[in-house]
């Protein structure tokens, strides 16, 4: 029962994703691209191959990622370093994050997301007893502190936070005392203010957060402009297809700030619909987590939701002025083929692991 509900919640936000994609985009897509199918027919392309894999990835056994872990995280590690090289990753929005495959683009980092998710799982249930000691731990965030600092130089601070995040809520679920997380958390703060002060731009972000009228038509542009389509929204919304803010007020509205588009068109039901969507997705798979036979599978769906969830709430609150902007996208929504396609590959390995909680699905 759970299993399909995983599925149909899954299909649903999809479905309604590929709506506001195309209410939010077609403006954009006549003037820049003089089709205003442009971004929609990519998006439905990589909806249908992203259907197609996470169905594959549900019918595969998951122990053959357990078997595959070290294959699976080298080839990301080795993307990872080839996408830095000029020439052959590209750059966009002046971060070099993607590799150009013609019709779409892949972005490796999407890719490492799960790869360490897969390497977190396998390593805590290697070492479950041991992980009560730091050392053991910090072996394995010191893998993940590679693939950080390799995410960081393109740079995709959004995908590095998301990724980081993701592996300590596993690593809070081991044996590790908690008060080692308190350290750790300091730690993690004094390195983020560094990265802020170090990069001009990602301090500008923060300055935009805090007094985005400040510079208006600059750093708080982008924010302004979600909270100018939200308000509008009232209780209901303007209805679908008639955003204001999309009309070249927002840039680029079908991707990052796509939720502002959905609050503007639908209002606070709309959006409190959506938030209970995904809400009620996350809360299904975690009781499924529970309940699978054995730790890795559990550690794994663990693992991918949190990475989802974490994202989830962070373009939320990036989109509501909660956060500074951050550059992720709203899983299962946002235009992107790489972050739709690995969530829905992703969604198949919950899917396949849910098969195995025998007393709940």
């Amino acid at each position: 029962m759970k299993t399909k509900r995983i599925t149909i919640i899954t299909i649903i936000i999809v479905i309604f994703g590929l709506i506001n994609v195309y209410s939010s985009s077609h403006v954009w897509a006549l003037y820049k691209y003089n089709d205003s199918l442009f971004f929609i027919k990519r998006q439905f392309l990589f909806a249908c191959v992203g259907l197609i894999a996470m169905y594959v990835t549900s019918r595969i056994d998951y122990h053959i990622y357990l078997k595959y872990y070290k294959q699976i995280i080298i080839v990301c590690f080795i993307l990872l370093g080839a996408v830095l090289i000029p020439g052959v990753g590209v750059v966009r929005g002046g971060s070099r994050s993607w590799f150009n495959l013609g019709i779409f683009a892949l972005q490796p980092s999407e890719l490492f997301k799960i790869a360490i998710i897969i390497y977190a799982a396998q390593y805590i249930d290697k070492h479950y007893k041991q992980m009560k000691k730091l050392s053991c731990a910090l072996k394995l965030l010191a893998v993940v502190g590679a693939g950080f600092g390799l995410i960081m130089l393109q740079p995709d601070f959004g995908s590095g936070v998301v990724m980081v995040c993701a592996v300590i809520v596993m690593v809070i679920i081991s044996p590790l005392p908690f008060g080692y997380f308190i350290g750790m958390g300091l730690l993690g703060i004094l390195g983020i203010v560094g990265m802020v002060i170090s990069a001009p731009y990602r301090l500008e972000r923060i300055l935009s957060y805090l007094d985005p009228w400040k510079d208006p038509l600059g750093s708080g542009f982008q924010m302004i402009q979600a909270l100018y389509a939200i308000g509008p929204g009232g209780l209901l919304g303007v209805g679908f297809n008639n955003s204001i803010q999309k009309h070249f007020y927002l840039p680029e509205p079908q991707t990052d700030f796509i939720f502002a588009i959905v609050a503007e068109e639908y209002g606070f039901i709309g959006g409190v619909a959506l938030i209970g969507l995904y809400f009620w997705l996350f809360k299904t798979i975690l009781d499924v987590s529970k309940h699978v036979n054995d730790m890795f599978g559990s550690l794994l769906m663990v693992g991918i939701v949190s990475m989802i969830g974490i994202q989830t709430i962070l373009n939320l609150g990036v989109v509501v002025g909660l956060f500074p902007v951050t550059g992720v996208t709203l899983p299962l929504m946002s235009y992107g083929g790489t972050s739709l396609m690995v969530t829905m590959i992703s969604m198949g390995i919950v899917i396949n692991i849910s098969k195995n909680a025998h007393s709940v699905v």
